[in-house]
């Protein structure tokens, strides 16, 4: 079964998550939907100093909204915001230093932003796959740490805030390569057999649409949606995956194409007029199973998810 999802999911990447895949897809965009005034409505970013989260922070600055970068290397995250700040005209870019993978930083980052800023939109983009095992100075599977319960922790951790806005919206950067994976929710850290950092990863980005599905049925004032940026030129990609890289590199997005169908979702009036939990790629709404691929989890496993990780980030809160 593992193999027949790996060759049908291959095949659908080169014919839709290339760049070509993007420039079909994008004859069909309202280019309207990204007309908008974001003044006064405040953003945060995780892993927004590169990639798809800094092209994300661009756009939103562009359309004059307060954006905060939320990145775990303070020099990279300066970098970025005066890059940002240069190009949008726009001085309402703030700095946060916080590593994701940390979950007591992503608490205390949570606590104290919600005491002192506003939130309209939380983006989880923040990500990393790592291809050795390795732990946290918390004992937790370092992919595992950031992909899912640092995003786990900081969604529910600003919930409460998140409420208190006028339309707001959590848009998680998941991939489409969770299409090859069934949830494995006995081994959610990747304890047993060999490691492999490449379906770890997949097994959170998986995570990350469950939770997201989840959460949308229990706090219903507020937009969820997860998204497949497809495979985009970016730095976590040219580290992670450098034999990809190579082979697939003429037709990759760029990182603006990656992060449009974000930036869609956490600015344009039609997305949130779509029905909250579902699961987009190139401003659409697509499935989150491949055909007769077995890779649903039952609602127990699911449920069971999330109360392991209710467990774990109640273990780490301050």
């Amino acid at each position: 079964m593992s193999f027949y999802r790996n060759a049908v999911w291959f095949v659908k990447g080169l014919q839709e998550y290339t760049k070509s895949g993007y420039e079909a897809a994008a004859k069909q965009f309202n280019t309207g939907d990204l007309d908008v005034n974001l003044g006064g409505r405040s953003f945060v970013i995780t892993g927004a100093n590169s990639g798809i989260g800094k092209a994300t922070a661009h756009e939103i600055a562009k359309r004059g909204g307060i954006v905060h970068l939320v990145c775990r290397n303070k020099e990279r995250a300066d970098e970025a915001k005066e890059e940002i700040v240069e190009h949008s005209k726009n001085q309402n870019v703030h700095v946060h230093i916080v590593d994701m993978s940390s979950a007591r930083q992503v608490w205390e980052f949570a606590e104290s932003f919600s005491k002192s800023n506003s939130i309209h939109v939380l983006i989880n983009n923040a990500g990393c796959m790592v291809n050795q095992k390795e732990l946290t100075e918390e004992g937790v599977e370092k992919n595992f740490a950031t992909n899912t319960l640092g995003t786990f922790i900081l969604t529910t951790a600003l919930i409460p805030a998140l409420k208190q806005a006028q339309d707001p919206r959590v848009i998680t950067v998941s991939s489409g390569g969770m299409l090859v994976q069934k949830m494995k929710v006995d081994d959610l850290q990747s304890e047993k057999g060999t490691f492999d950092g490449t379906m770890a990863y997949a097994q959170n980005k998986r995570q990350q649409v469950i939770l997201t599905e989840r959460w949308a049925s229990q706090h219903k004032e507020i937009h969820f949606s997860s998204m497949h940026p497809g495979w985009a030129d970016t730095p976590a990609v040219q580290l992670s995956m450098p034999d990809f890289h190579a082979k697939m590199k003429n037709k990759l997005r760029t990182e603006a194409m990656g992060a449009d169908t974000v930036v869609w979702l956490a600015v344009s009036a039609v997305a949130s007029k779509q029905p909250s939990g579902l699961f987009f790629q190139d401003r659409m709404a697509v499935p989150t199973h491949l055909p007769l691929a077995s890779s649903r989890s039952s609602s127990a496993d699911e449920e069971k998810l999330q109360a392991i990780l209710e467990q774990l980030a109640h273990k780490f809160k301050p």
